[in-house]
């Protein structure tokens, strides 16, 4: 077991009605608010009237940038930034999902900053300062409204990278399940998915904490027994609020804790399906894991066999903890395979060339020469 420090400064406000505490949190960070949204449904559901009115209501005054894409992109952190920096503005708030969130942390550490927001992303600047971070979560899935990371698309660069900087952790972050249960059954499932898929990042990071191990299965089997029964009653509450917890509990910290570090290395492949097809994050990663561990089973065949085996609560192999990890997505309606996701001629040369471009790797099983191809062939 590792030495380890813990530090988690987000203040984490969950549950009904907990709205009516924003304003009186936002208000001690000042007065004139970047407010940062995605493509609209915030707008439908009334989400931002309601919230916006309440901050003009309490003398503050409210900018705005809207459109954040789902595979969010550094254009829209660079124009959000700029009309930070041209309004002043003392903090940012997001209101929606993981998208969503992680570009309003990058638009945080750019405002106070001459240079590109990219920058960030290929090590030519860190980040020195960043103005406070508020959040309002739609989506239970990435866990990014209570860690320190954003993760952004380049298109002209052909990357999507990620950043971390204990300045990116939001302040606060406000979490009523009521607020997800606008999500389509789809977006649920991907949730789930990413959930559960950073629990398996850090099982398969590097390092031994028997504490560890033991909460990240304990995370994965709550998707596992509030996840399929959700998606057959997404006005549960009880069920939405079970996911939405587990997701922040899926990456904020306590799983990596007395370990060397996650791996990671399925992240950084399935943003490169989300990167050129614009696959859903969530769907990305239920199609590289099957094959990133099939891709590994030589080396880590025990792990793999151990995760299942807890999982599914009976002795597995290898190979069948792969199958049986592999049919619970599906269970899920998740991809498996690119087929399932009816994309135009996917090739396999241009995943293997933005793997290359973007040294896609693990933290701890690396990748060799050669192992790109055999990793797309299995995604087939």
């Amino acid at each position: 077991m590792e030495n380890f420090i813990a530090y988690n400064p987000t203040s984490l406000h969950f549950g009904k009605g907990i709205l009516a505490d924003l304003v009186p949190a936002i208000r001690q960070y000042g007065k004139r608010i970047l407010v940062v949204y995605g493509q609209g449904s915030v707008k439908r559901s009334g989400l931002y009237e309601k919230i916006t009115h309440s901050l003009q209501s309490a003398g503050m005054e409210v900018f705005e940038y809207g459109g954040i894409r789902s595979n969010p992109i550094i254009e829209d952190v660079e124009s959000a930034a700029a009309i930070g920096r041209d309004n002043g503005v003392d903090m940012v708030l997001a209101i929606g999902g993981g998208s969503v969130i992680d570009s309003a942390k990058v638009i945080a550490l750019t405002i106070p900053v001459s240079h590109p927001a990219w920058d960030f992303f290929v090590g030519k600047a860190t980040p020195q300062s960043g103005l406070p971070i508020i959040t309002v979560l739609t989506l239970a899935a990435t866990g990014t409204e209570m860690n320190p990371f954003s993760v952004v698309s380049n298109q002209k660069a052909r990357m999507k990278a990620a950043v971390s900087s204990p300045l990116a952790f939001p302040k606060h972050s406000f979490l009523d399940p009521e607020l997800t249960m606008t999500v389509p059954r789809d977006y649920t499932a991907f949730g789930i998915a990413d959930l559960m898929a950073h629990c398996m990042e850090a099982w398969f990071g590097a390092g031994n904490c028997p504490m560890s191990d033991k909460l990240i299965l304990s995370i994965i089997k709550e998707a596992m027994e509030a996840g399929p029964p959700l998606l057959n009653d997404l006005q549960s509450y009880e069920l939405r609020a079970r996911i939405m917890y587990a997701a922040t509990l899926a990456l904020n910290g306590i799983t990596i804790q007395g370990k060397v570090s996650g791996d990671w290395g399925v992240h950084a492949a399935g943003h490169i399906l989300s990167l050129l097809y614009d696959v859903p994050h969530g769907a990305s990663l239920t199609i590289v894991y099957p094959a990133w561990m099939r891709l590994f089973k030589s080396q880590i065949g025990s792990r793999i066999a151990d995760l299942g085996s807890a999982m599914f609560n009976e002795s597995l192999t290898a190979d069948q903890a792969i199958g049986r990890i592999e049919g619970f997505f599906l269970s899920l309606d998740c991809p498996v395979k690119l087929r399932d996701m009816n994309l135009r001629n996917p090739s396999m040369a241009d995943m293997v060339e933005a793997m290359e471009t973007s040294k896609v790797n693990g933290m701890n099983m690396k990748f060799k020469e050669g192992d790109y191809l055999k990793l797309v062939e299995l995604f087939y």
